[in-house]
């Protein structure tokens, strides 16, 4: 028979009362018989009743973390796989339980947002979405329902004020751009890609920014996109043969082109980084796991994703409105053996 608060509480030699307390996380009750009380359930398998606590505390102690249609245009991709963990991963750890939805239903298009808010499914969300109309920001001010964009920086901040946690994408490609300029590379050329949010316009912004800073032109010959995937990196360099005798270098906007880049400059019997230097960006976990090991921008997952959590949580925690927090953090250079240390020719 399983055991219930009433058995808890004779273990305890506490009031059920209290039990209840203690499993709700009361702040009337010490933590040293909170710890007591949930070390006797766990260790007589006591399974805490959710959908009572709902009812009872108007809280389903769940967060819905949005995500965007690309990961269905470009299938299974490695760096969503990295964000997704280490949200996740943070909401466990405190004891919060995640739905994760795409933004809109592929079938039905309906508002997932909408449709998690009124079911009364969440209590906050997290929103890596590059997009979010007006519509669904004024209803989610209108629920009250606490919401902070990770990620992407949303086109509506530059007229709402909202929550957001961001690494500064333009910074990451100047970085990228002034590596490469720095260890006197002239001839790069740079695959960006043409997919929602602004992420990849700012990284082509700041590329071309350290060519400006260097003196220098870049030459708009020199940018061609792919669709952040393997096969589209390999796919730019086997139908642009003809510019691989002008350049010394390639800046892939993110790791999984990057890696499809030297693939096919491998086929092609182009050493890299000897005869091309190569560069990526996101610094997901295989840059390591191939040959040679590839130099790229750190995107920190981990810290945003803990100020993330931590800023939702803070505005689940609050009773009256808070200032909106714009939280940017930096990119880093993370230097491998794809760069290089010279050029090998002019």
């Amino acid at each position: 028979m399983p055991i219930t608060t009433k058995d808890i509480a004779r273990i305890a030699n506490v009031s059920q009362s209290t039990v209840s307390r203690c499993l709700n996380n009361s702040p009337t009750i010490s933590e040293e018989t909170k710890k007591r009380v949930l070390q006797i359930a766990q260790q007589n398998g006591f399974q805490f009743n959710a959908n009572a606590r709902s009812l009872s505390t108007n809280k389903t102690h769940t967060i819905g973390v949005i995500f965007p249609r690309i990961l269905l245009d470009y299938g299974f991709d490695i760096n969503f796989k990295s964000w997704q963990d280490e949200l996740m991963e943070n909401l466990e750890r405190l004891n919060l339980d995640v739905i994760v939805s795409l933004f809109e239903n592929r079938f039905t298009k309906q508002n997932n947002i909408k449709k998690l808010i009124t079911g009364r499914k969440v209590d906050g969300l997290i929103i890596l979405q590059p997009e979010l109309d007006r519509d669904t920001v004024a209803f989610l001010e209108k629920m009250n329902v606490p919401y902070v964009f990770c990620k992407y920086l949303p086109d509506i901040y530059k007229t709402e004020e909202v929550d957001f946690v961001y690494v500064n994408q333009f910074k990451g490609g100047y970085l990228a751009s002034e590596h490469l300029l720095n260890l006197g590379h002239k001839n790069i050329l740079c695959i960006s890609a043409n997919v929602g949010g602004d992420e990849f316009r700012l990284r082509t912004e700041g590329f071309k920014s350290a060519f400006t800073d260097h003196g220098l032109e870049f030459d708009d010959k020199m940018l061609f996109f792919g669709d952040t995937t393997f096969k589209s990196g390999y796919q730019v360099i086997k139908e642009n043969e003809g510019v691989l005798k002008e350049i010394t270098a390639i800046f892939a906007q993110n790791d999984l082109m990057a890696l499809g880049v030297i693939s096919a400059l491998k086929d092609r019997g182009i050493d890299v980084p000897n005869d091309i230097a190569v560069v990526g960006y996101d610094n997901i976990e295989i840059c390591e796991f191939f040959k040679p090991h590839l130099t790229t921008i750190h995107q920190p997952t981990k810290e945003l994703a803990e100020l993330t959590c931590g800023r939702l949580v803070a505005l689940l925690n609050s009773k009256k409105s808070n200032v909106k927090q714009k939280t940017v953090i930096e990119p880093k250079l993370v230097i491998r053996e794809s760069c290089g240390s010279q050029i090998s020719r002019t």
